[in-house]
């Protein structure tokens, strides 16, 4: 299956990602370790009998994530975009906030409406305001019948640019022509929901500016009491990228090649020196691992609502507060030199003293450990076609940094300490008919400001095998997690404590290389999505979605 997966069925997104690589800033939920928001159908339960195969039409794409919680306060829906995407033109258009819910907001929701017919690769997509990302996503492959899906996000922490007119582009790059027909139709909207003290509904904390990060230079606000970086790390664009954790080093006969092998990082620098590090999310599109029957229905983890990496960079808001323009960038450790592939747009957060026009400090303390990357390849017996090769891969690496503010509430010491690590073995035979991986990426983060302290630890895993056999029977079975426990200190006291837990699980078959109606496809997936200690669901959801052959089997909810 030489090149059947990397080049066959991802082509596609090469061609998407072009279209975003200039885009900026990304998008979050209102706390930056909170992931809100889901992918729904328009039509739901479980199908009663599964057909023996796929047919032309299957159950709209669905995720078991729980949608965005709403307060029961008056509320104003504003449309910022509605568009057909058949090319690589931009939607362009302007945005207003809705007079009638007042410009105090307890909540605001995006939700992106889409459907597409006929057949078509999956997309990559992004919606920004006024510069600043407030979501980025991709699509869903169609059935020739047709697919109807929804995202939704919130998007409440952007309210420095919610609450004034702002210029909007669209884009979801999309290639029309006799064989791929889907034109991609989406309408965008957000719905605000007011603010009632006498209710009890107030309006978060939210940054009071928010910077998309167009060019490395960034000037800041000089009362900068608190600064987050949201970085958007997504390996697409077709190619190797886009399975950057199975490329190898030359010596390897593999076709996806990396000098250094599969360990990426991504980092964030201020005026050249390292102030943050974090692991890559492992995104499956929709086409992924050969095997679109895999994700019909049910996607990977994060696959249609990309999540952004969060960055404190509260230690070096001081030396940003100087009053001049500094060098704040983004770069993925790993990626060969000149290699395409990633897509990194970033946007600044800050929240602002009320109390002093300028606040002053000092980054305290600056430490990194040395970063670790090795691999082994041990090759395959020679003279046996079913021998595999094998590349072990571990890396990692840990940086601390701490800095001092003098605020108007009093000096505030944040010292944050994160740790990135990652172990994979990469298996496969001559020629790739059989290619597996088992990889585990860990990224544990703790951020001390003032007498508070937040600690993240989270873990990603995945582990898949394709095999092109007798007949062109391609089958991949693939488990894949997103999981993430965040605890909050007080005086060495455990005040608050979240855990999320996102299991995928898939198998799917196909004959290859024939046509679409010859198939003979089959697959099963089951996703499991627990959220513990956060609403909704006073403090519990979970959810159980499983699928056959494009039909809802099960749709459980234990909380």
């Amino acid at each position: 299956m030489t090149r059947h997966r990397i080049t066959g069925l991802l082509g596609a997104l090469a061609l998407a990602a072009g279209a975003l690589a200039g885009a900026a800033g990304p998008a979050a939920a209102a706390d930056p370790a909170a992931r809100d928001g889901g992918v729904h159908a328009s039509a739901a339960g479980p199908s009663a009998e599964p057909p023996a195969e796929f047919g032309t039409d299957w159950h709209d794409p669905l995720t078991a994530a729980p949608p965005v919680a709403r307060p029961a306060t008056r509320s104003c829906e504003v449309t910022v975009a509605e568009a057909r995407f058949r090319d690589y033109t931009p939607y362009v258009g302007t945005y207003a906030p809705p007079a009638a819910c007042g410009g105090t907001w307890a909540k605001v929701v995006l939700r992106l409406d889409g459907k597409v017919k006929g057949r078509q690769y999956d997309r990559l997509g992004h919606l920004s305001l006024g510069g600043v990302e407030i979501l980025r996503t991709s699509t869903p492959e169609p059935s020739p019948d047709g697919i109807t899906w929804s995202v939704e996000k919130d998007v409440t922490r952007y309210r420095d640019v919610l609450d004034k007119p702002q210029p909007v582009e669209m884009l979801i790059g999309n290639f029309v022509d006799d064989t791929y027909t889907g034109v991609i139709e989406v309408k965008a909207t957000l719905t605000f929901y007011a603010a009632d003290r006498d209710r009890h509904v107030p309006a978060p904390d939210a940054p009071d500016r928010v910077l998309p990060l167009t060019t490395p230079s960034v000037t800041t606000p000089r009362n900068t009491e608190r600064l987050l970086a949201e970085v958007y790390a997504t390996g697409s664009g077709g190619g190797c990228e886009e399975y950057w954790y199975m490329t190898t080093p030359d010596a390897a006969p593999y076709s996806c090649k990396a000098a250094d092998g599969p360990y990426r990082e991504v980092r964030i620098s201020v005026d050249g020196q390292l102030a943050g590090i974090a692991a890559p999310f492992p995104t499956v599109w929709t086409g992924g691992w050969s095997n679109p029957f895999l994700w019909y229905v049910t996607p990977a983890p994060r696959a249609f609502d990309v999540q952004p990496i969060v960055y404190d960079l509260t230690p070096y808001a001081a030396l940003l507060n100087d009053g001049r323009p500094h060098r704040i960038e983004v770069g993925v450790a790993g990626v060969p030199a000149g290699q395409s592939g990633w897509s990194t747009p970033a946007n600044l957060l800050l929240w602002q003293d009320e109390g002093r026009a300028v606040v002053t400090g000092s980054l305290t303390r600056h430490e990194e450990g040395q970063p670790a990357n090795s691999t082994r390849w041990t090759p395959a017996a020679p003279g046996n076609p079913a021998a595999q090769h094998r590349l072990d891969t571990e890396g990692g690496h840990r940086l601390t940094v701490a800095g001092r503010l003098d605020t108007s509430h009093g000096r505030v010491t944040t010292t944050v300490t994160r740790a990135v690590h990652n172990t994979s073995a990469h298996r496969w035979t001559e020629g790739e008919n059989q290619d597996a991986l088992t990889a585990t990426w860990t990224d544990e983060e703790s951020v001390t400001r003032g007498p508070a302290t937040v600690r993240t630890a989270r873990t990603y895993t995945m582990d898949g095998e394709t095999t092109l056999g007798a007949g062109d029977r391609l089958r991949t079975v693939i488990s894949l997690g997103d999981s993430a426990e965040t605890s909050t200190l007080r005086g060495g006291r455990t005040v608050d404590r979240t855990r999320l837990d996102d299991r995928y699980t898939g198998d799917a078959s196909y004959t290859a290389n024939v046509p679409r109606e010859q198939r003979h496809a089959v697959g099963t997936s089951t996703e499991h999505y627990q959220l513990y200690g956060a609403e909704p669901g006073h403090g519990c959801y979970d959810r159980t979605l499983s699928t056959a052959q494009g039909t809802v089997t099960v749709d459980r909810r234990r909380c």
